[in-house]
């Protein structure tokens, strides 16, 4: 349920005060449902907007709950279009009732507020302000300095609160607003001036603050698996089921980590870092550092192959295997410490805490050894007395990664804030960017700054200028061939880590499907039409490239293109 569905888009004037009529009359039911829609949507957008349980409880005070919308009642909850500027509201406005006897008159004066509160000129500046200088900005400029009340405010944004939820606690309102921001930052439009390969190239050689954004898709060829491609890690959870799940992402759930340590430590020997050399994607990175020309690699990754690739201003955003953290005490060590308990598929054990069991343990041990000559089913009664114990104590040792259900640290933050004032250049490369809060930092960067994608299927819920589907290591080995770059050579195990050294994996064969970087050659990339859209091999477009074709088709029949004057479309497939 949207936010426009719960507030601009209802067909009376309900949606912005109650009308003091009976509570049996039609007039009533609606401004119910409005009242409950947009309760609804506003604790629906939390999946976006965090809110604590104080605001959550807010919401809900004094809203009895027991409104059932059925499928029959004339309440729209589906709209299309962006209710973004004030004319929204006058529109809707043109479908309140004159002459409605049962309506105060401090309700006629807030009809004559909504009407009159911003001019065309005034929505155009704030939706600038907010999209180029961010959230933050905004409410600081608007709220803290021109003091302007957050429901008037909202009516910029085709949101008109209904009384029940005008009257809130300053916190909750600010969430309100916060909600409306957050999803009209989520609106960018494409630049129409950038379009092709070329328009790409250009952007990578005459930018100087490049920020590159990372996920999964870049490690592939690696032979670490993805997680949300059809042969990624929860289709093999979900296709296995051998654990269990509600979802496969429970494997990655700090609580269920905290249950079951081994199954989900089992999970990250396969990712482990020292098992792997980083890709072209990687190298292409510390190559666009060497140029001068990196402001700050944002990656979901934890598999620290862009260190292994020697990038230096990289962010790892979910954390990393550098480093480990006991889940009790919080002693942190290096990650060097547990690998050899990872790699043997065993629990690492905080020394601090678990200090008496690791002793018996290795007391344990030493019988065993003794023992050697005990028959195969013979009874252990040192196992016998460690069996009322539980599976596993406090005191697990857990790689400094984010698990859903953490926050991530400040550094992220801190980053983001610092580099949005300076990046010139976006580059999203290998990732669905379906996790917050990175996947946001699409919107949150100024939308005036280019934005170039480049991954094997689309990103529908965002509107990046250049598309560039297929094998992301293709495509950065074609990009280098354009800018007439070299790609530095994947570090040799001398140059890893010694206690890396013997955990080398060879060469995924899958790499051999592909030329290596030496010999790398394929055929030119297609365009789809005369749009931004360009497929290399591996591109997995489907259905939405044939929308995309379709929509181009239809809208060269309908207007046809004047050779005269250049022509330029905004096309957004969903």
């Amino acid at each position: 349920m949207s936010l426009s569905t719960a507030s601009s888009s209802a067909p009376t004037p309900d949606i912005t005060r109650p009308s003091s009529r009976d509570s049996s009359s039609p007039q009533s039911k609606r401004q119910r449902e409005v009242y409950a829609l947009q309760v609804q949507a506003f604790l629906d957008a939390a999946d976006e907007v965090d809110i604590d349980e104080e605001t959550a409880v807010d919401i809900l005070q004094g809203f009895d709950g027991d409104l059932h919308i059925g499928e029959d009642d004339e309440v729209d909850v589906e709209v299309d279009g962006e209710p973004n500027t004030s004319t929204k509201i006058n529109e809707q406005d043109e479908n309140w009732e004159s002459g409605d006897d049962g309506a105060s008159s401090e309700h006629d004066m807030h009809e004559e507020e909504v009407l009159h509160a911003w001019t065309h000129q005034e929505v155009r500046g704030m939706m600038h302000h907010l999209k180029e200088r961010g959230m933050n900005s905004f409410i600081k400029e608007y709220v803290l300095v021109r003091n302007i009340s957050i429901p008037k405010l909202l009516y910029a944004f085709g949101i008109c609160l209904c009384e029940e939820l005008r009257t809130k606690r300053p916190k909750t309102l600010l969430y309100f607003l916060k909600v409306a921001l957050s999803r009209e930052l989520h609106r960018r439009e494409k630049l129409p001036n950038y379009n092709t390969i070329t328009d790409a190239v250009s952007l990578i050689r005459e930018s100087q603050r490049i920020v590159i954004l990372t996920g999964a898709g870049i490690s592939v060829s690696c032979g670490i698996p993805d997680f949300r491609s059809q042969n990624g890690i929860y289709a093999s959870l979900k296709e296995k089921g051998e654990y269990e799940l509600d979802d496969p992402q429970q494997m990655f759930d700090i609580q269920y980590f905290k249950e079951n340590p081994s199954v989900t430590q089992s999970r990250g020997r396969q990712i482990y870092p020292s098992n792997f050399i980083p890709s072209p994607c990687h190298r292409f990175i510390k190559l666009v550092e060497d140029k001068n020309k990196l402001l700050r690699n944002y990656t979901q990754n934890i598999d620290t192959l862009e260190t292994l690739a020697g990038v230096s201003r990289v962010l790892q955003c979910h954390g990393s295997f550098a480093t480990a953290s006991c889940i009790n005490c919080r002693r942190r060590v290096p990650g060097s410490e547990i690998e050899n308990d990872i790699q043997s598929q065993k629990v690492p054990l905080c020394p601090a805490c678990n200090a008496a069991s690791l002793k018996l343990a290795a007391t344990s041990s030493k019988k065993k050894k003794k023992g050697k000559g005990r028959k195969k089913d013979e009874w252990d009664s040192a196992e016998s007395d460690e069996s009322d114990e539980p599976n596993f104590p406090p005191g697990i040792m857990k790689p400094d990664i984010t698990f859903f259900g953490e926050k991530l640290t400040d550094n992220f933050d801190h980053a983001l804030l610092e580099d949005r004032e300076k990046v010139d250049l976006l580059l999203v490369i290998g990732t669905s960017l379906n996790v917050a809060p990175v996947a946001d930092v699409v919107s949150h960067l100024p939308h005036s700054v280019p934005q170039i994608l480049i991954n094997k299927t689309p990103v529908r819920h965002i509107n990046p200028d250049i598309v560039l589907l297929g094998n992301a290591d293709d495509i950065v080995h074609y990009l280098c061939k354009e800018l007439g770059w070299v790609l530095p050579q994947p570090p040799s195990p001398s140059s890893t880590p010694v206690s890396s050294q013997s955990h080398l994996a060879p060469r995924p064969t899958n790499l051999k499907k592909r030329p290596s970087a030496e010999v790398w050659d394929q055929q030119e990339p297609k365009r789809v039409g005369d749009s931004h859209v360009w497929l290399f091999e591996g591109a997995e477009g489907g259905r939405w490239v044939q929308q995309l074709e379709e929509s181009l088709r239809i809208s060269t029949e309908e207007c046809p293109t004047d050779t005269s004057e250049p022509q330029t479309k905004k096309l957004r497939v969903e």
